[in-house]
């Protein structure tokens, strides 16, 4: 029963989200009447959705998520937690020991780390403190870290010399996450400089790997990475919609889904 009901709420935020993308705000009052609650309901999935990004609470109803300010570190730390974990444990399958690769921001990139600790003699290039003090500790790993101006909310590494030290690689793989990906395909983020960095990394791996959960399917975010095009395989969660799907094939980038197995769709 309580599986039942979990896949009521599910399906009701999923339609939620649509909505409030296809209309850009709407009232409490119309999610009620569409969906046959309580305008209370609504307000505890509005909440939900808003901790998670994915919408925006405003007095009265809902709107698109801003553009211009991610969910601050703590919380995404938590958010889709497992889902995270499933995604990192399926790219580290795909990495294998003796590897080059670069590891750039993103919490769902710290779960990598996690997941590629047992792996053997891998040489890692990371904008990112967390991931370089999660993987320092296996003596088998060189880590090496980048210069440049460190963000104090997330310890991420960005700036012109960031850029310029990561150009001075070509390695195996490169690990990246995302903040957004458009209908499009488009990759979206919010700061221009780890943007920028990410686009040094992209350019300077033999492989891209794009690490992204469920909830980055359709969230806005101003800044353009790049194309899923870019990618070699996209790692997520949950099986995106019809339409990216295609997108993934016509750009034929592998798409692996974690509840699926390591296998490519």
């Amino acid at each position: 029963m309580e599986d039942g009901k979990t896949e009521t709420i599910r399906r009701r935020h999923e339609q939620i989200i649509n909505l409030v993308r296809g209309q850009g705000f709407v009232t409490i009052e119309a999610f009620a009447r569409q969906f046959n609650v309580t305008p209370q309901t609504i307000r505890r999935d509005i909440n939900s959705l808003s901790k998670k990004g994915l919408l925006h609470r405003y007095h009265g109803g809902a709107g698109l998520s801003p553009s211009t300010e991610n969910v601050d570190y703590s919380r995404r730390k938590t958010l889709c937690f497992s889902e995270k974990q499933r995604i990192a444990n399926m790219v580290a399958r795909h990495i294998p020991n003796q590897a080059s690769l670069f590891i750039n921001i993103g919490t769902t990139n710290e779960a990598v780390a996690k997941a590629l600790y047992k792996h053997d003699r891998l040489r890692v290039i990371t904008n990112n403190l967390n991931v370089a003090s999660i993987l320092c500790n296996n003596r088998n790993f060189e880590v090496i870290v980048t210069g440049g101006l460190v963000r104090s909310r997330d310890g991420g590494i960005i700036g012109e010399a960031t850029i310029d030290f990561i150009r001075q690689f070509k390695v195996d793989y490169g690990i990246i996450g995302i903040s957004g990906i458009d209908e499009d395909g488009t990759l979206l983020d919010f700061d221009y400089r780890e943007v920028n960095v990410a686009k040094a990394i992209v350019a300077n791996s033999r492989k891209v790997f794009l690490a992204a959960d469920h909830t980055k399917f359709g969230r806005n975010a101003m800044v353009r990475l790049g194309s899923i095009h870019d990618m070699d395989a996209l790692f997520t969660d949950q099986q995106p919609a019809a339409a990216m799907a295609e997108l993934l094939s016509l750009a034929n980038t592998e798409l692996y889904v974690a509840d699926d197995g390591a296998d490519p769709e």
